[in-house]
């Protein structure tokens, strides 16, 4: 079974953008715009819909400049200390992730090789060292690189302000 997004899940989004989800049919929208910043955005989860011939989970973020998607999300990862959610979706050793900030900021890094998030990042050049980085806290919610098909969707602590789904 793939992915799904679950209403505690939900609970927990609400918490960490400090905003109330809103449903909306077949998904869930987050409306995140400061008061003290320049930028707004809208973010919709939708669990387990058609994506062609397969179901799965879809990431869609629209900002006043910009429409991004994360097809067939497998996780993510919730950093309360930095107030941001990275979405990661992965295929064939090759990472996706959406990482959507508290303060209504957003960055996607696709197609990103899956050794990056887990080696020596100083032996990466600067251009790519950032995506490396950025998605490393996905690491350990992605399946075993030996056993792709198993993913370990659980929640896991790590230090006390990131959690993983």
């Amino acid at each position: 079974m793939s992915f799904s997004i679950k209403p505690s899940d939900i609970r927990k989004l609400e918490k960490t953008f400090g905003v109330q989800a809103h449903s909306m049919g077949d998904n869930v929208r987050f409306e995140l715009a400061p008061a003290d910043a320049h930028r707004k955005l809208a973010l919709e989860v939708y669990s387990q819909i058609p994506i062609g011939r397969q179901k799965g989970t879809l990431i869609s973020v629209y900002t006043e400049n910009a429409h991004l998607q994360l097809h067939f999300c497998s996780g993510y990862v919730v950093s309360e200390l930095l107030g941001e959610v990275t979405f990661v979706a992965e295929q064939d050793g090759k990472l996706s992730g959406l990482i959507i900030e508290r303060e209504g900021g957003c960055s996607l890094f696709a197609n990103v090789d899956r050794s990056l998030v887990s080696g020596d990042f100083t032996k990466l050049g600067p251009e790519v060292m950032l995506s490396g980085i950025a998605l490393s806290l996905t690491d350990g919610i992605l399946a075993s690189p030996e056993k792709p098909s198993k993913r370990k969707t659980g929640r896991v602590r790590r230090r006390s302000k990131t959690s993983r789904a």
